[in-house]
């Protein structure tokens, strides 16, 4: 009885929210949260084959933590998705990348389920989504019904699984928030059921001399540790002698059964001399303080070697709320003559485990590897705004666009500058304003700003031309100019022919693809009316479904325009017949 009077007590804050001011909103988010005890009977499966997991919660991507599960959905498209609870749909949302199209479901007992890539949703839904999407003359839309308004019961079939948005293969992605904090939790820790009894894999181990004076082996900068597996199962490092202020960092990640996926660990503890220095578990995290994965990580190597070091210790510039334990920040204080016995244990979901042994002993040795830093005529002070004048272009900083003070470097250019590296992380966008002034008024409706990567290919920054000058906004460092973009985008039919019978075509597919400053938007009526192209960016495809009943003659004119990020714009026309 208790619990069912504080999911009503919980509903009724949802229902709350729309006319609540932020204070007494940021109230209710600390009440729900802490009596939250994550039910275990509440919610089902949303799908109906064996859950094999090719991503875990809190995995480490790409300047974020994964906010969800990744479900396998057996190397296929179109398995039915279910609701896990009775509930209201919130939120849909269709876009070429991220999530593709995903629906939002809130659920009485104050949760909200997430699902993701989907290829399409369940009749009534894709309905309701169409008319929205006709309505606005867009395959992407985002909507919100009015709560109640598009009901769904446990178990009915909502959407059907897909590829759509950033996905690099056929799954879903699914998640369970927090109603009204929206912070995202552990699918597992609601009792959806994944066979693992695989320990997790340490592959590397560092050690990272920290304040001035400090060393590790003979050294005053990152280090590697060798290591080796024990008979009982353990690993033991080679022994370590330091001193002054270390902390260590390691590389690990889990499997789960019937997956060869390398996926994140649940948490990972550090504990010296038997007392626990540091401990996080993904359990739970904000969206807000995603970004400061690139504190956990060794952004530096990371950037150079494209493999994730987490660090077992906290810098000054983390703010996050993951770890459960903390003592001096995970940092040991390493004294001569005294010895240490380090401990990281990293843990699955299900508990199994793996133990790592470092003996350190303090002992100062002649240096032989000494860290220095690399110099450049420019220092960021990342609490402080900082500009530079490159010649071609202007790049402005905002304050705490960076986690640390550097010496950044920094290299003029006519129509190319370089602003250091791709091995510092930045943590808000700044700006770079190119001068175009020497370039003709036409000549500058085909330029574009465009960042060099591998090979000096450029691909096109987000460019907002205002007169006389080009910006872009950008969190990522590195080499950028001006290119030009002359050619128009090319549309190709796919699955037909000019004057084709298509009596028996579910579909109508081209491709559209654009050699250099990428598609902008695209378009297509047939018979003169809009018409609805799925677009598909991984596979340059639009796609009409024939389900749509636009036709009401068998002559049909299909009629697609394309246009790319400067402007230049591509037609098709083409004649088929269809009954």
């Amino acid at each position: 009885m208790e619990v069912d009077v504080f999911n009503y007590l919980r509903l009724t804050l949802i229902l709350i929210m729309k006319k609540a001011t932020f204070g007494l909103l940021l109230l209710l988010c600390t009440v729900v949260y802490t009596q939250d005890n994550y039910p275990k009977d509440a919610f089902r499966s949303p799908m109906d084959i064996p859950l094999i997991l090719a991503g875990s919660f809190g995995e480490l991507r790409s300047n974020h933590f994964h906010s969800g599960i990744d479900i396998k959905t057996q190397q296929r498209q179109g398995l039915p998705i279910h609701a896990i609870g009775d509930g209201t749909v919130t939120r849909i949302k269709i876009a070429h990348w991220g999530y593709g199209k995903v629906i939002y479901i809130a659920h009485p007992n104050g949760y909200t389920s997430v699902y993701g890539h989907l290829q399409k949703f369940s009749p009534e839904i894709e309905d309701y989504i169409k008319k929205v999407q006709y309505k606005k003359r867009s395959y992407e839309v985002e909507i919100f019904p009015d709560f109640g308004e598009v009901k769904v019961d446990i178990g009915q079939i909502i959407a059907y699984s897909g590829n759509t948005g950033s996905s690099s293969g056929p799954h879903l992605h699914f998640e369970i928030r927090s109603s009204i904090s929206e912070k995202p939790t552990n699918p597992l820790l609601y009792g959806l059921e994944v066979l693992d009894a695989t320990n997790p894999s340490l592959v590397k181990l560092f050690g990272y001399p920290l304040s001035e004076d400090a060393q590790i082996n003979n050294g005053s900068t990152r280090t590697a540790i060798n290591f080796k597996r024990q008979k009982d199962g353990t690993f033991k490092a080679d022994d370590v002698t330091a001193i002054g202020t270390i902390g260590f960092g390691m590389v690990a990640f889990d499997r789960q059964d019937l997956a060869a996926n390398k996926n994140g660990i649940y948490s990972a503890t550090q504990t010296i001399n038997g007392k626990v220095f540091s401990e996080y578990i993904f359990e739970t995290f904000s969206f807000l303080e995603t970004r400061y994965i690139n504190t956990l990580i060794d952004y530096d190597y990371y950037g150079k070697y494209r493999q994730k070091i987490q660090k077992l210790f906290k810098t000054s510039s983390n703010k996050l709320s993951i770890y459960s334990q903390l003592y001096n920040n995970g940092k040991i204080e390493i004294k001569e003559g005294l010895d240490y016995n380090v401990e990281i244990l990293l843990r699955d979901f299900e508990g199994n485990k793996v133990k790592a042994i470092i003996p350190v002993h303090g002992k100062r040795e002649v240096l032989k590897n000494i860290h220095e830093t690399e110099k450049t005529e420019n220092f960021i002070i990342a609490k402080k705004p900082n500009n530079y004048d490159l010649g071609a272009a202007n790049v402005y900083f905002p304050s705490n666009t960076f986690y640390d003070n550097f010496y950044i470097d920094l290299k003029k250019g006519k129509d190319t500058v370089t602003i250091h590296n791709s091995r510092v992380a930045a943590h808000r966008n700044f700006t770079i304003t190119f001068d175009v002034s020497k370039y003709s008024k036409e000549e500058r409706k085909q330029l574009f700003i465009a960042r060099l990567g591998k090979n000096n290919k450029p691909s096109y920054s987000s460019t907002y031309k205002r007169g006389e000058t080009f910006t872009t906004r950008t969190r990522n460092l590195g080499t950028y100019t001006l290119a030009k973009d002359t050619i128009a985008p090319k549309i190709k039919a796919s699955n037909f022919k000019e004057k084709q019978w298509l009596n028996n075509y579910s579909y109508l597919r081209l491709r559209i693809s654009d050699d250099l400053s990428g598609i902008d938007s695209y378009s297509a009526t047939l018979n003169g009316e809009w018409i609805l192209m799925e677009y598909e960016p991984k596979k340059n495809t639009i796609t009409y479904n024939f389900d749509d009943k636009i036709l009401d003659k068998k002559d049909c004119t299909l009629k697609v325009e394309v246009t790319d990020n400067v402007g230049n714009t591509a037609t098709f026309t083409s004649t088929f017949y269809r009954k």
